[in-house]
């Protein structure tokens, strides 16, 4: 019989208690079994989300989640392993522009993603908008197509850091999204468990972010930071800028669309821009001197994406069809666009047809949202603003309604924050 008991623990942080290292592990392996009662773990989550956890209890807290299922075992490759991870924006669709980029440059890159909820898109549901693209593969087929390819992205297996698949449901129903130490730990035992040698984090802020404060987005970022280091991942961060989309593109198929412009040498600046400043913070870090843009210019970068695509069973070459249902917003007034928010933006995409409310949703492959201007620029009365796409009617009128208002247009200058903030290291 255990000497702990969960209402001990839920007591000790409840009342601003430091947690030992062995009722940590206790408790999420106890969890994972079911001895411990989903109510019992709420109730820690809380505790936790107001009251923190110092860097011992994480660090014991990250290394449990690790322990409590599989690593994936990179070892032995022919070229350095090295992942990005973005803690999610409206049209963030960096990774597949820059997976097959960074792999061009020489490195292997094991792009382990998930699914969109919410206003934030998941990089596989934009994949799947690809006919035959399969995003679950065998921990031995992901080997295999590093070797061969040098960049994969796929689901990660359920055998990775189990216990934070439960902790993530249930801190979603909870409202304790939103932590520093649950954020950080969630993202880093996925990531550490993957068996990568290096990573770069892109931790956005502003109004379509879930770090929305700065401060809070470098708190963030400095946790992962140092849990990546300690536990033997080189690990750097950057800071960006989510106030308005990324991109021109919001919605599934959309985005490959766009990814496979910038990947051809067109497609939007910022896009290209924030794709290659993290490439290159990622070839910088396994030692490899090569400038990403090159691979970008010459077509080596794309041309790894049509492989790391056809590995995986989809078409490269597969044209997107448009939606059924289109329709331009344009602007009341004439004047300079002042702010574009990115949240209502996402929100119309998602209430369009291209995300979820729940994990089970299905998403529209051909749903979503383009964004015809950008901050700064100016605009004339009855000038298309966004082109919203939809399946149908209804979801049309769903996302007329979420975007009004999105687009603030005055008579200022304005001067437009930059895409890159801050860099973060040891």
């Amino acid at each position: 019989m255990s000497s702990f008991s969960a209402v001990d623990v839920i007591i000790t942080k409840r009342d601003g208690g430091v947690m030992s290292d062995a009722s940590i592990t206790w408790i999420l392996d106890a969890y994972l079994k079911g001895e411990v009662a989903e109510e019992q773990m709420s109730a820690l989550l809380m505790a936790i989300f107001f009251n923190g956890m110092n860097s011992k209890e994480l660090g014991v807290w990250t290394d449990q989640m690790i322990s409590s299922g599989e690593r994936l075992n990179l070892k032995g490759l022919s070229r350095p392993t090295v992942d990005k991870h973005s803690t999610g924006g409206v049209g963030d669709k960096i990774s597949l522009i820059l997976a097959p980029l960074v792999a061009a440059c020489g490195a292997a890159v094991p792009q382990l993603s998930g699914r969109g909820l919410g206003h934030t898109g998941g990089t596989l549901d934009k994949l799947e908008a690809i006919p035959g693209w399969r995003a679950f593969l065998t921990n031995d087929e992901v080997r295999e197509q590093l070797e061969a390819v040098g960049a994969v992205i796929c689901a990660a297996g359920q055998g990775l850091a189990p216990v934070d698949r439960r902790l993530y449901a249930l801190r979603d129903v909870t409202g304790t999204v939103a932590s520093v130490p649950l954020i950080s730990s969630s993202i880093m035992s996925k990531k550490i468990a993957e068996g990568t040698d290096a990573l770069v984090l892109d931790v956005k802020t502003g109004r379509g972010a879930f770090m929305q404060d700065h401060a809070q987005a470098v708190a963030l970022a400095e946790t992962m930071v140092r849990l990546g280091i300690e536990h033997g991942v080189a690990t750097v961060a950057q800071i960006t800028s989510m106030d308005a989309p990324l991109g021109r593109a919001a919605g599934n198929g959309l985005e490959v669309t766009e990814s496979v412009e910038v990947l051809q040498g067109k497609g939007p600046s910022d896009v290209r821009e924030l794709t290659i400043a993290l490439a290159q913070e990622m070839v910088k870090l396994v030692g490899i001197d090569v400038d990403p843009a090159t691979k970008l210019d010459d077509g080596s970068a794309f041309e790894v994406y049509r492989q790391m695509i056809m590995a995986q069973g989809g078409d490269p070459d597969f044209v997107m069809p448009l939606a059924a249902q289109r329709e331009l917003v344009v602007a009341e007034t004439s004047g300079i666009v002042q702010s574009i928010d990115a949240l209502s933006v996402g929100i119309a995409a998602w209430r369009l047809g291209a995300g979820r409310a729940r994990k089970e949703d299905p998403v529209s492959a051909a749903a979503g949202v383009l964004t015809l201007v950008r901050e700064g620029e100016h605009v004339e009365k009855g000038q298309p603003l966004f082109e919203l796409h939809a399946d149908d009617v209804e979801h049309l009128q769903r996302g007329r309604e979420t975007i009004t208002g999105a687009v603030v247009v005055g008579d200022e200058s304005v001067n437009v924050r930059p895409l890159l903030l801050e860099r973060i290291s040891k």
